[in-house]
């Protein structure tokens, strides 16, 4: 009985306890990036909670305001043309930039579908995530009608595996992305409903 209501608890605690910890890791790190003559200390003498998060959300809104008009866009590609000339500054950049436009543009769709894989073995299946085609010189090399699969980790889905393999060996799911996500951090405890037919 004692067990019970301990795992019980624990349920119901880790998850809140970890969401408010990423949380408060996330404003903590947002808010190091304000500059101190922004932060409330300075402007008006005491310390005012989330106010550096505030600014953040203001600057970055205001940076897209900016960057959608004609001016905006000419900053921004002056800007990039600077940072492209110095090397090392310029890898990283470009890196990150290419990797944040597919997944946080608005039309973006970083991960398209989510499928089943053979992996790590053939006979082994699991979850995955349709990223795209693959491309240039690699495609190249690859068998015809391949893809491109992210096969994310449990329970931590931001670290995984990076696939290439001929769309005959995918199985294309109905299910969301979103649960797909939850199934996998679950470790399939929490195991996604049945598409509707007909849809």
């Amino acid at each position: 009985m004692f067990k019970r209501y301990f795992v019980t608890g624990l349920l119901i605690w880790v998850p809140l306890v970890i969401t408010v910890w990423v949380l408060g890791l996330v404003v903590s790190t947002l808010e190091a990036v304000v500059p101190s003559v922004l932060t409330s200390e300075s402007l008006f003498g005491t310390h005012i909670p989330g106010f550096g998060l505030a600014v953040v959300i203001l600057v970055v809104l205001l940076t897209g305001m900016g960057a959608a008009n004609l001016l905006g866009r000419k900053l921004l590609e002056v800007w990039e043309g600077l940072l492209g000339r110095i090397p090392l500054v310029r890898s990283i950049y470009n890196s990150v930039k290419q990797v944040s436009d597919t997944v946080l543009a608005p039309n973006g769709q970083a991960f398209r579908k989510a499928v089943l894989v053979q992996y790590p073995r053939e006979g082994s299946w699991t979850l995955a995530f349709l990223t795209g085609t693959p491309g240039g010189e690699v495609a190249e090399h690859l068998p015809a009608d391949c893809v491109s699969v992210y096969v994310p980790t449990t329970p931590n889905p931001t670290s995984g595996f990076f696939l290439m393999v001929p769309r005959a060996d995918i199985v294309e799911l109905g299910m969301s992305v979103d649960a797909a996500l939850k199934y996998i951090v679950s470790m399939g405890v929490v195991a996604p409903g049945s598409p509707a037919r007909g849809n």
